[in-house]
């Protein structure tokens, strides 16, 4: 009872500091309209994102498309909004899949230990050396593009990093006495591994999984942008900013900055919430 005590207590004190943490709540905010506009955006955009009128291209911001409109001649806030789609689409399931793996290979390797250790720390530490968009674009060229594609690659370029933090956690956490009674009852390592250090170290995996989120947004927008991924038509906005970013020199600056616009306070915002978990977490 002591210990469900603890925990609870633990967990109000972690809410409780999230509630006070200004940049938790306003990135907190943000990432909760983005997510409302991949939900329900096609719902209430003015027009049809795909849908050009190229008597009407580039067209500045006015009343009746508030962002313009792009070389096309389509809506500029339309495709921003709609754009949201894929990108929260795409970024959460990479991180989801790196954080699953990165936390098997981690508690693997913090609780066994020995050769097991080695062998993987090593292998990581290989593939960490190597610039990562380097290994995501020879990946993408080797298998082609597709979103499962994208969703693979940058999963399993982030899975490293997150097993390097899960490692260190239970290094820490299988020194500590209710390891060593478990130990002692003779539980088995599943047990230990699962029912009484990963529980403890969940807090550590949500900020690593938050910002590699972050890092994931950040990475899927670069990707198209450079063409390895989403394709045209789609609204993405790192392929509408690679579309159009040679009309900024024309002066045609809002087919570019609205997008860009949106890519920035997304990571920002996922940003934010990962600092307010952290510092939550840690005080």
């Amino acid at each position: 009872m002591a210990d469900v005590s603890t925990s609870l207590s633990l967990r109000r004190g972690i809410g409780a500091a999230l509630l006070s943490s200004g940049e938790f709540l306003f990135g907190s905010a943000v990432l909760t309209f983005w997510i409302t506009c991949a939900l329900l955006g096609p719902h209430f955009v003015p027009y049809d994102p795909l849908a050009g009128d190229v008597l009407n291209a580039l067209a500045p911001p006015s009343a009746d498309n508030w962002f313009g409109t792009d070389q096309l001649g389509r809506d500029v806030f339309s495709r921003v909004i709609i754009g949201s789609r894929d990108i929260l689409t795409i970024a959460p399931l990479a991180t989801f899949l790196a954080t699953i793996l990165g936390t098997a290979i981690g508690l693997l390797t913090g609780y066994v230990r020995g050769v097991i250790d080695d062998i993987i720390s090593r292998l990581l530490e290989a593939v960490l050396a190597l610039p990562s968009i380097i290994v995501v674009l020879l990946a993408i060229v080797a298998l082609g593009k597709s979103e499962t594609t994208v969703i693979m690659v940058i999963a399993l370029s982030f899975a490293p990093r997150i097993a390097r933090t899960v490692r260190a956690a239970v290094l820490s956490e299988r020194e500590l006495d209710y390891v060593a009674a478990a130990t002692l009852r003779r539980e088995s390592g599943v047990h230990i591994v699962f029912i009484e250090i990963l529980p403890n170290i969940l807090p550590p995996i949500l900020v690593e999984a938050t910002v590699r989120l972050g890092y994931a947004i950040f990475a899927v927008a670069t990707l198209s942008f450079i063409g390895f991924g989403l394709q045209p038509p789609s609204p993405d906005w790192g392929l509408s900013i690679s579309t159009n970013y040679a009309m900024i020199g024309a002066g045609y600056w809002w087919a570019v900055l609205f997008d860009a616009m949106a890519i920035a306070s997304l990571v920002i915002a996922v940003n934010l919430v990962a600092d307010g978990l952290h510092g939550a977490i840690h005080d």
